[in-house]
């Protein structure tokens, strides 16, 4: 079976392959589909993002798709950057930028008031609508300059305490078994494999 990631993000679809790479599905994304509708990401949470891309692109593909959502929060920052995450730093937008601008908004406050999160929501629908939605969550910190060189996003400042290190110093092996994305996906391999077992008795 197919699985359409509404995603262009390369290092996204990677990192969802890699963590479902032995479910036996054919994972595609908008990059296999270049006359697939725009989407605007104007929800005011994750969940409400990961259905809009789900559904949307289930409609004009015909085929079972998965819309994924995820950003960092900050406590001391009340949450954000959020829902904002990828355009923190405004139109000209990049990794570096965005990580630069938390740090300038945190300042020198201790690592105590340096909590985080990355929050991961995953939707799933195809054409007659949506077929689950779950979220997973991932508890750390924002170091005091960005390390490590994988990953991407706030991977460098995403301190995790048991290691005393950012994901991005980490790696993928480690990342991929305990992040936000790793804990929504195994949530969602459930409904999958129920809609799967679903289509074959059906």
């Amino acid at each position: 079976m197919e699985l359409v990631v509404a995603t262009k993000n390369k290092k996204k679809l990677k990192e969802i392959r890699d963590i479902w790479k032995n479910l036996g599905l054919e994972v595609s994304s908008l990059a296999d589909y270049p006359r697939a509708p725009r989407i605007i990401e104007n929800g005011k949470t994750f969940k409400e993002n990961a259905v809009k891309k789900a559904v949307k692109t289930a409609r004009f593909t015909g085929k079972l798709t998965l819309g994924e959502d995820s950003g960092l929060c900050v406590e001391a920052l009340k949450g954000r950057p959020g829902v904002y995450s990828s355009r923190f730093s405004g139109r000209n937008k990049s990794d570096p930028q965005n990580n630069l601008k938390v740090l300038r908004l945190l300042g020198d406050l201790p690592p105590a008031k340096r909590k985080a999160y990355y929050i991961c929501a995953v939707a799933l629908a195809d054409q007659d609508g949506v077929v689950g939605v779950v979220e997973g969550r991932c508890d750390g910190r924002i170091g005091f300059q960005p390390k490590g060189t994988s990953g991407f996003g706030y991977d460098p400042l995403f301190i995790i305490p048991e290691y005393n290190k950012t994901f991005a110093q980490l790696g993928e092996r480690i990342k991929h078994k305990m992040s936000h994305r790793f804990h929504a996906l195994e949530k969602a391999k459930k409904i999958i494999e129920k809609y799967i077992e679903g289509k074959k008795s059906g």
